[in-house]
Protein backbone atom coordinates (compact mmCIF):
# COMPACT_ATOMS: atom_id res chain seq x y z
CA UNK A 1 0.00 0.00 0.00
CA UNK A 2 1.55 3.76 -1.05
CA UNK A 3 1.65 5.91 1.75
CA UNK A 4 -1.51 8.24 0.55
CA UNK A 5 -3.45 5.28 0.85
CA UNK A 6 -2.42 4.30 4.05
CA UNK A 7 -2.79 7.46 5.68
CA UNK A 8 -6.42 8.34 4.01
CA UNK A 9 -7.98 5.30 5.60
CA UNK A 10 -6.49 5.60 9.30
CA UNK A 11 -9.15 5.52 11.31
CA UNK A 12 -10.21 9.19 12.56
CA UNK A 13 -9.04 10.58 8.86
CA UNK A 14 -11.49 12.71 7.41
CA UNK A 15 -10.87 12.42 4.01
CA UNK A 16 -14.77 12.93 2.99
CA UNK A 17 -14.62 16.39 4.26
CA UNK A 18 -10.97 17.94 4.22
CA UNK A 19 -10.69 16.41 0.41
CA UNK A 20 -12.18 19.15 -2.24
CA UNK A 21 -15.07 17.88 -3.33
CA UNK A 22 -14.65 17.66 -7.13
CA UNK A 23 -11.61 15.62 -6.07
CA UNK A 24 -13.63 13.08 -4.49
CA UNK A 25 -13.48 9.80 -5.55
CA UNK A 26 -15.43 6.63 -3.61
CA UNK A 27 -14.54 3.86 -5.83
CA UNK A 28 -11.52 2.69 -4.51
CA UNK A 29 -11.32 -0.34 -2.84
CA UNK A 30 -9.15 0.52 0.09
CA UNK A 31 -11.66 2.71 1.23
CA UNK A 32 -14.24 -0.36 1.94
CA UNK A 33 -12.44 -2.64 4.52
CA UNK A 34 -12.30 0.57 6.74
CA UNK A 35 -15.65 1.93 5.80
CA UNK A 36 -14.69 5.28 5.24
CA UNK A 37 -16.75 5.40 2.10
CA UNK A 38 -19.75 6.22 4.24
CA UNK A 39 -18.59 9.71 4.97
CA UNK A 40 -17.87 10.31 1.50
CA UNK A 41 -21.37 9.18 0.54
CA UNK A 42 -23.12 11.45 2.75
CA UNK A 43 -21.28 14.42 1.78
CA UNK A 44 -22.33 13.63 -1.55
CA UNK A 45 -25.45 12.82 -1.21
CA UNK A 46 -25.86 16.06 0.22
CA UNK A 47 -23.53 18.31 -1.88
CA UNK A 48 -23.38 16.78 -5.21
CA UNK A 49 -25.33 14.03 -5.84
CA UNK A 50 -24.67 14.00 -9.16
CA UNK A 51 -20.92 13.95 -8.68
CA UNK A 52 -18.44 13.76 -11.58
CA UNK A 53 -14.84 11.84 -11.10
CA UNK A 54 -12.60 12.77 -13.65
CA UNK A 55 -10.07 9.97 -12.75
CA UNK A 56 -11.36 6.92 -10.74
CA UNK A 57 -8.81 5.48 -8.81
CA UNK A 58 -6.52 9.00 -9.22
CA UNK A 59 -2.53 8.44 -9.19
CA UNK A 60 -2.37 9.72 -5.36
CA UNK A 61 -4.44 6.22 -4.80
CA UNK A 62 -3.57 3.97 -7.58
CA UNK A 63 -1.27 0.97 -6.68
CA UNK A 64 1.27 -0.28 -9.48
CA UNK A 65 -0.86 -3.06 -10.73
CA UNK A 66 -4.68 -1.48 -10.29
CA UNK A 67 -6.93 -1.26 -13.44
CA UNK A 68 -7.98 2.50 -13.53
CA UNK A 69 -11.49 3.74 -13.81
CA UNK A 70 -11.41 6.29 -15.68
CA UNK A 71 -13.90 9.44 -15.68
CA UNK A 72 -17.43 8.12 -14.27
CA UNK A 73 -20.90 9.84 -12.87
CA UNK A 74 -21.63 9.03 -8.83
CA UNK A 75 -25.14 8.64 -8.49
CA UNK A 76 -26.16 8.46 -4.56
CA UNK A 77 -29.30 9.61 -3.89
CA UNK A 78 -32.10 6.50 -3.68
CA UNK A 79 -34.55 8.39 -6.21
CA UNK A 80 -31.95 8.86 -8.70
CA UNK A 81 -30.16 5.90 -8.49
CA UNK A 82 -34.23 4.21 -8.99
CA UNK A 83 -34.91 6.66 -12.45
CA UNK A 84 -31.50 5.74 -13.85
CA UNK A 85 -31.99 2.24 -13.07
CA UNK A 86 -35.67 2.20 -14.28
CA UNK A 87 -34.44 3.68 -17.48
CA UNK A 88 -33.20 1.08 -19.83
CA UNK A 89 -33.54 3.30 -22.91
CA UNK A 90 -31.58 5.83 -22.17
CA UNK A 91 -28.83 3.91 -19.82
CA UNK A 92 -27.41 1.07 -21.26
CA UNK A 93 -26.12 -2.66 -18.62
CA UNK A 94 -23.45 -3.07 -21.69
CA UNK A 95 -20.38 -3.44 -21.72
CA UNK A 96 -20.16 -4.10 -17.98
CA UNK A 97 -22.03 -4.03 -15.03
CA UNK A 98 -18.54 -2.38 -13.29
CA UNK A 99 -16.56 0.69 -13.89
CA UNK A 100 -13.59 -0.82 -15.05
CA UNK A 101 -14.49 -1.82 -18.86
CA UNK A 102 -13.93 -5.62 -19.99
CA UNK A 103 -10.45 -6.67 -21.78
CA UNK A 104 -11.07 -7.42 -25.30
CA UNK A 105 -8.55 -9.87 -24.84
CA UNK A 106 -10.83 -11.52 -21.86
CA UNK A 107 -14.58 -10.30 -22.61
CA UNK A 108 -16.91 -11.92 -20.28
CA UNK A 109 -20.51 -11.49 -21.60
CA UNK A 110 -23.39 -12.22 -19.35
CA UNK A 111 -26.87 -11.63 -19.44
CA UNK A 112 -26.68 -8.97 -16.47
CA UNK A 113 -24.41 -6.92 -18.89
CA UNK A 114 -26.45 -7.13 -22.03
CA UNK A 115 -29.47 -5.41 -22.97
CA UNK A 116 -33.14 -6.18 -24.41
CA UNK A 117 -33.71 -8.14 -26.19
CA UNK A 118 -30.60 -10.53 -25.56
CA UNK A 119 -31.04 -10.06 -21.92
CA UNK A 120 -34.46 -11.43 -21.92
CA UNK A 121 -34.21 -14.96 -23.59
CA UNK A 122 -31.18 -15.37 -21.48
CA UNK A 123 -32.66 -14.59 -18.07
CA UNK A 124 -35.81 -16.12 -19.08
CA UNK A 125 -33.74 -19.19 -20.04
CA UNK A 126 -32.53 -20.07 -16.46
CA UNK A 127 -35.98 -18.49 -15.07
CA UNK A 128 -37.66 -21.71 -14.12
CA UNK A 129 -34.74 -22.28 -11.31
CA UNK A 130 -36.41 -19.54 -9.18
CA UNK A 131 -40.14 -20.35 -10.01
CA UNK A 132 -42.59 -20.98 -7.07
CA UNK A 133 -42.54 -24.55 -7.96
CA UNK A 134 -39.20 -24.81 -7.40
CA UNK A 135 -38.97 -22.67 -4.69
CA UNK A 136 -40.97 -24.99 -2.88
CA UNK A 137 -39.10 -27.96 -3.76
CA UNK A 138 -35.92 -26.60 -2.43
CA UNK A 139 -36.99 -25.44 0.50
CA UNK A 140 -36.53 -28.84 2.69
CA UNK A 141 -33.58 -29.23 1.32
CA UNK A 142 -32.37 -25.38 2.38
CA UNK A 143 -33.64 -26.18 6.09
CA UNK A 144 -32.11 -29.78 6.54
CA UNK A 145 -28.85 -28.40 5.24
CA UNK A 146 -29.29 -25.16 7.72
CA UNK A 147 -29.99 -27.23 10.50
CA UNK A 148 -26.77 -29.68 9.67
CA UNK A 149 -24.06 -26.29 10.05
CA UNK A 150 -25.76 -25.13 12.68
CA UNK A 151 -26.14 -28.15 15.03
CA UNK A 152 -22.49 -28.76 14.29
CA UNK A 153 -21.63 -25.32 15.76
CA UNK A 154 -19.14 -24.88 18.41
CA UNK A 155 -20.67 -23.26 21.69
CA UNK A 156 -18.65 -20.99 24.09
CA UNK A 157 -15.64 -21.23 21.50
CA UNK A 158 -14.12 -18.36 18.97
CA UNK A 159 -14.85 -19.47 15.82
CA UNK A 160 -14.85 -18.12 12.01
CA UNK A 161 -18.63 -17.66 11.31
CA UNK A 162 -17.86 -16.63 7.62
CA UNK A 163 -15.76 -19.72 6.69
CA UNK A 164 -18.21 -22.18 8.88
CA UNK A 165 -21.57 -20.81 8.13
CA UNK A 166 -22.04 -18.30 5.67
CA UNK A 167 -19.50 -19.85 2.82
CA UNK A 168 -20.47 -23.14 3.69
CA UNK A 169 -24.18 -22.74 3.38
CA UNK A 170 -24.53 -20.70 0.81
CA UNK A 171 -22.17 -23.33 -1.48
CA UNK A 172 -23.84 -26.00 -0.81
CA UNK A 173 -26.85 -23.92 -2.50
CA UNK A 174 -24.75 -23.22 -5.29
CA UNK A 175 -23.73 -26.77 -5.76
CA UNK A 176 -27.54 -27.77 -5.83
CA UNK A 177 -28.68 -25.49 -8.23
CA UNK A 178 -25.80 -26.40 -10.64
CA UNK A 179 -25.96 -29.96 -9.82
CA UNK A 180 -22.63 -29.35 -9.36
CA UNK A 181 -20.38 -32.77 -7.47
CA UNK A 182 -20.78 -31.86 -4.05
CA UNK A 183 -17.17 -33.37 -2.81
CA UNK A 184 -15.88 -30.10 -5.15
CA UNK A 185 -18.71 -27.39 -3.96
CA UNK A 186 -15.42 -25.60 -2.42
CA UNK A 187 -14.62 -24.75 -6.11
CA UNK A 188 -17.11 -22.79 -6.30
CA UNK A 189 -16.45 -20.49 -3.55
CA UNK A 190 -12.99 -20.35 -5.19
CA UNK A 191 -14.34 -19.07 -8.61
CA UNK A 192 -16.47 -16.33 -7.11
CA UNK A 193 -13.86 -15.18 -5.25
CA UNK A 194 -12.12 -14.97 -7.89
CA UNK A 195 -14.21 -13.35 -10.27
CA UNK A 196 -14.15 -10.08 -8.52
CA UNK A 197 -10.23 -9.65 -7.42
CA UNK A 198 -8.10 -7.88 -8.33
CA UNK A 199 -4.14 -8.03 -7.67
CA UNK A 200 -4.82 -5.79 -4.22
CA UNK A 201 -7.01 -7.91 -2.63
CA UNK A 202 -4.69 -10.59 -1.89
CA UNK A 203 -7.19 -12.91 -3.51
CA UNK A 204 -5.08 -13.30 -6.51
CA UNK A 205 -1.46 -12.17 -7.14
CA UNK A 206 -1.82 -10.82 -10.96
CA UNK A 207 -4.68 -10.81 -13.53
CA UNK A 208 -2.86 -13.25 -14.76
CA UNK A 209 -3.52 -16.08 -12.38
CA UNK A 210 -7.13 -14.83 -12.21
CA UNK A 211 -7.71 -15.28 -15.60
CA UNK A 212 -6.11 -18.70 -15.67
CA UNK A 213 -8.22 -19.65 -12.24
CA UNK A 214 -11.41 -18.39 -14.55
CA UNK A 215 -10.59 -20.72 -17.60
CA UNK A 216 -10.20 -24.07 -15.02
CA UNK A 217 -13.85 -22.87 -14.20
CA UNK A 218 -14.93 -23.02 -17.71
CA UNK A 219 -13.80 -25.94 -18.64
CA UNK A 220 -15.08 -28.21 -15.42
CA UNK A 221 -18.46 -26.64 -16.02
CA UNK A 222 -17.34 -27.65 -20.44
CA UNK A 223 -17.82 -30.97 -19.25
CA UNK A 224 -20.41 -30.84 -16.81
CA UNK A 225 -22.52 -28.86 -20.23
CA UNK A 226 -21.52 -31.73 -22.65
CA UNK A 227 -23.10 -34.62 -20.17
CA UNK A 228 -26.35 -32.84 -19.94
CA UNK A 229 -26.94 -32.02 -23.69
CA UNK A 230 -30.60 -33.36 -24.23
CA UNK A 231 -30.90 -33.90 -20.41
CA UNK A 232 -34.28 -33.36 -19.05
CA UNK A 233 -32.67 -32.02 -15.09
CA UNK A 234 -33.69 -29.04 -13.58
CA UNK A 235 -30.29 -27.46 -12.35
CA UNK A 236 -28.80 -24.15 -14.20
CA UNK A 237 -26.09 -26.24 -16.74
CA UNK A 238 -28.84 -28.49 -18.18
CA UNK A 239 -31.29 -25.36 -18.51
CA UNK A 240 -28.59 -23.60 -20.50
CA UNK A 241 -26.83 -26.32 -22.48
CA UNK A 242 -30.75 -26.85 -23.75
CA UNK A 243 -32.15 -23.60 -24.09
CA UNK A 244 -32.98 -22.44 -27.84
CA UNK A 245 -31.29 -19.25 -27.03
CA UNK A 246 -28.45 -20.69 -25.21
CA UNK A 247 -27.40 -23.69 -26.64
CA UNK A 248 -24.83 -22.38 -28.94
CA UNK A 249 -23.60 -19.75 -26.69
CA UNK A 250 -19.44 -19.58 -27.27
CA UNK A 251 -17.25 -20.57 -24.36
CA UNK A 252 -16.54 -17.03 -23.14
CA UNK A 253 -20.11 -16.34 -22.94
CA UNK A 254 -20.86 -19.36 -21.57
CA UNK A 255 -17.93 -18.45 -18.72
CA UNK A 256 -19.79 -14.95 -18.18
CA UNK A 257 -23.10 -16.25 -17.17
CA UNK A 258 -21.64 -19.14 -15.38
CA UNK A 259 -19.60 -16.41 -13.22
CA UNK A 260 -22.37 -14.01 -12.57
CA UNK A 261 -24.86 -17.34 -11.62
CA UNK A 262 -21.90 -18.40 -9.00
CA UNK A 263 -21.30 -14.51 -7.86
CA UNK A 264 -24.99 -13.88 -7.79
CA UNK A 265 -26.01 -17.25 -5.77
CA UNK A 266 -22.90 -17.24 -3.18
CA UNK A 267 -21.07 -13.28 -2.15
CA UNK A 268 -24.74 -11.93 -2.09
CA UNK A 269 -26.46 -14.55 0.67
CA UNK A 270 -23.29 -15.09 2.08
CA UNK A 271 -22.38 -11.57 2.71
CA UNK A 272 -26.16 -11.09 3.77
CA UNK A 273 -25.88 -14.23 6.52
CA UNK A 274 -22.53 -12.62 8.45
CA UNK A 275 -23.91 -9.35 7.91
CA UNK A 276 -27.03 -10.63 9.98
CA UNK A 277 -24.67 -11.97 12.63
CA UNK A 278 -22.54 -8.50 12.62
CA UNK A 279 -25.56 -5.94 12.70
CA UNK A 280 -27.25 -8.23 15.34
CA UNK A 281 -23.76 -7.25 17.61
CA UNK A 282 -23.74 -3.74 16.76
CA UNK A 283 -27.78 -3.36 17.77
CA UNK A 284 -28.35 -5.99 20.38
CA UNK A 285 -31.71 -4.58 20.90
CA UNK A 286 -33.18 -6.08 17.66
CA UNK A 287 -32.03 -9.43 18.50
CA UNK A 288 -33.74 -9.43 21.16
CA UNK A 289 -36.86 -7.77 19.02
CA UNK A 290 -37.15 -10.30 16.82
CA UNK A 291 -36.09 -13.37 19.05
CA UNK A 292 -39.47 -12.07 20.86
CA UNK A 293 -41.64 -12.11 17.65
CA UNK A 294 -40.51 -14.37 14.90
CA UNK A 295 -43.11 -12.92 12.65
CA UNK A 296 -40.82 -10.52 12.25
CA UNK A 297 -38.19 -12.74 10.45
CA UNK A 298 -39.29 -11.79 6.78
CA UNK A 299 -39.21 -8.04 7.95
CA UNK A 300 -35.44 -8.31 9.42
CA UNK A 301 -34.45 -10.47 6.26
CA UNK A 302 -35.27 -7.32 4.18
CA UNK A 303 -33.73 -4.44 6.98
CA UNK A 304 -30.58 -7.04 6.51
CA UNK A 305 -30.57 -6.86 2.59
CA UNK A 306 -30.84 -2.76 3.55
CA UNK A 307 -28.48 -2.12 5.98
CA UNK A 308 -25.86 -4.43 4.17
CA UNK A 309 -26.23 -4.26 0.46
CA UNK A 310 -23.83 -6.75 -0.97
CA UNK A 311 -22.99 -5.25 -3.80
CA UNK A 312 -22.62 -1.79 -3.26
CA UNK A 313 -23.24 -0.31 -7.04
CA UNK A 314 -23.79 -1.51 -10.62
CA UNK A 315 -23.04 0.25 -13.98
CA UNK A 316 -24.32 1.62 -16.64
CA UNK A 317 -23.63 3.53 -19.59
CA UNK A 318 -25.37 6.13 -21.04
CA UNK A 319 -26.96 5.93 -24.79
CA UNK A 320 -27.89 9.82 -25.36
CA UNK A 321 -27.26 13.09 -22.95
CA UNK A 322 -29.77 13.33 -19.77
CA UNK A 323 -30.08 16.10 -17.45
CA UNK A 324 -30.36 15.44 -13.80
CA UNK A 325 -29.30 17.83 -10.93
CA UNK A 326 -28.63 21.34 -13.82
CA UNK A 327 -25.62 18.42 -15.04
CA UNK A 328 -25.58 17.19 -18.42
CA UNK A 329 -24.27 13.47 -17.92
CA UNK A 330 -23.62 12.93 -21.92
CA UNK A 331 -23.93 10.39 -24.07
CA UNK A 332 -21.23 7.30 -23.49
CA UNK A 333 -20.04 8.32 -19.75
CA UNK A 334 -19.94 5.61 -17.26
CA UNK A 335 -22.56 6.21 -14.29
CA UNK A 336 -22.12 4.38 -11.10
CA UNK A 337 -25.62 3.84 -9.38
CA UNK A 338 -24.34 3.75 -5.82
CA UNK A 339 -26.59 1.37 -3.82
CA UNK A 340 -24.96 1.33 -0.88
CA UNK A 341 -25.33 5.00 -0.51
CA UNK A 342 -29.26 4.63 -2.02
CA UNK A 343 -30.04 2.60 0.60
CA UNK A 344 -28.44 4.80 3.53
CA UNK A 345 -30.09 8.21 2.18
CA UNK A 346 -31.64 9.55 4.83
CA UNK A 347 -34.66 10.96 2.58
CA UNK A 348 -35.89 7.43 2.11
CA UNK A 349 -34.44 5.92 5.37
CA UNK A 350 -34.91 7.59 8.67
CA UNK A 351 -32.31 7.39 10.98
CA UNK A 352 -30.86 5.01 7.75
CA UNK A 353 -27.51 4.01 9.39
CA UNK A 354 -29.20 2.01 12.25
CA UNK A 355 -30.36 -1.75 11.80
CA UNK A 356 -33.79 -1.66 12.56
CA UNK A 357 -35.83 -5.30 12.13
CA UNK A 358 -39.16 -3.59 12.15
CA UNK A 359 -38.65 -0.84 9.88
CA UNK A 360 -41.77 -0.26 7.90
CA UNK A 361 -40.16 0.32 4.47
CA UNK A 362 -37.44 -2.02 5.07
CA UNK A 363 -38.58 -3.98 2.05
CA UNK A 364 -38.04 -0.32 -0.11
CA UNK A 365 -34.52 -1.20 0.04
CA UNK A 366 -32.75 -1.34 -3.53
CA UNK A 367 -30.10 -4.03 -3.01
CA UNK A 368 -31.78 -6.19 -5.31
CA UNK A 369 -31.81 -3.55 -8.08
CA UNK A 370 -34.84 -2.50 -9.88
CA UNK A 371 -36.12 -2.50 -13.75
CA UNK A 372 -35.47 -5.26 -15.76
CA UNK A 373 -32.46 -6.19 -14.66
CA UNK A 374 -33.62 -6.83 -11.00
CA UNK A 375 -32.16 -9.80 -9.46
CA UNK A 376 -33.69 -13.29 -10.73
CA UNK A 377 -32.63 -15.08 -7.75
CA UNK A 378 -34.32 -12.37 -4.79
CA UNK A 379 -36.60 -14.58 -3.68
CA UNK A 380 -34.47 -17.28 -3.23
CA UNK A 381 -32.17 -15.39 -1.07
CA UNK A 382 -34.46 -14.03 0.77
CA UNK A 383 -35.89 -18.11 1.56
CA UNK A 384 -32.12 -19.14 2.59
CA UNK A 385 -32.28 -16.20 4.68
CA UNK A 386 -35.35 -16.30 6.31
CA UNK A 387 -34.84 -20.16 7.48
CA UNK A 388 -31.36 -19.22 8.38
CA UNK A 389 -33.23 -16.61 10.96
CA UNK A 390 -35.61 -18.87 12.45
CA UNK A 391 -33.00 -21.75 13.15
CA UNK A 392 -30.22 -19.45 14.45
CA UNK A 393 -33.12 -17.88 16.84
CA UNK A 394 -33.48 -21.55 17.75
CA UNK A 395 -30.71 -22.53 19.24
CA UNK A 396 -28.76 -19.50 20.01
CA UNK A 397 -29.38 -16.59 22.91
CA UNK A 398 -26.92 -14.39 21.36
CA UNK A 399 -24.23 -14.98 19.04
CA UNK A 400 -21.28 -12.64 20.42
CA UNK A 401 -18.97 -10.94 17.78
CA UNK A 402 -15.12 -11.03 19.04
CA UNK A 403 -13.22 -8.23 17.30
CA UNK A 404 -13.96 -6.42 14.42
CA UNK A 405 -14.67 -8.10 11.54
CA UNK A 406 -12.20 -8.87 8.24
CA UNK A 407 -13.85 -7.12 4.97
CA UNK A 408 -13.82 -7.21 1.46
CA UNK A 409 -11.20 -4.88 -0.29
CA UNK A 410 -13.77 -4.21 -3.08
CA UNK A 411 -16.38 -1.25 -3.77
CA UNK A 412 -17.79 -3.89 -5.58
CA UNK A 413 -18.27 -6.66 -3.31
CA UNK A 414 -19.20 -5.57 0.14
CA UNK A 415 -19.12 -8.43 2.47
CA UNK A 416 -16.87 -10.04 5.22
CA UNK A 417 -13.90 -12.77 4.85
CA UNK A 418 -13.33 -13.32 8.25
CA UNK A 419 -15.75 -12.76 11.51
CA UNK A 420 -14.62 -14.11 14.30
CA UNK A 421 -17.57 -15.38 16.76
CA UNK A 422 -18.39 -17.31 19.98
CA UNK A 423 -21.98 -18.84 20.07
CA UNK A 424 -24.12 -19.09 23.12
CA UNK A 425 -27.28 -21.78 23.34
Amino acid sequence: MNQAISKSILPGHDYAYSTPLEDLDVSHPRFWPTEEMWAIFKRLRDEDPLHYCREGWTSEFREPDDEPVGPYWSVTRFDDIMAIDTDHHRFSSEPAIVLPNPGQDFPLPMFIAMDQPKHDVQRRTVGPIVSSPSLSRMSALIRERTQYVLDGLPTGEVFDWVDTVSIELTTMMLATLFDFPFEDRRKLTRWSDVTTAGPETGIVESEEQRRAELMECVEYFMALWQQRVGGDGHDLITLLANGEDTRNMDTMEYLGNLVLLIVGGNDTTRNSMSGSVYGSHLFPDEWDKVRANRDLIPNTVAEIIRWQTPLAYMRRTALEDVEMHGKTIKKGDKVAMWYASGNRDERKFENADALIFDRPNARNHISFGFGIHRCFGNRLAELQLQIFWEEMLARFSRIEVVGEPQRNISSFVKGYTKLEVVCHP
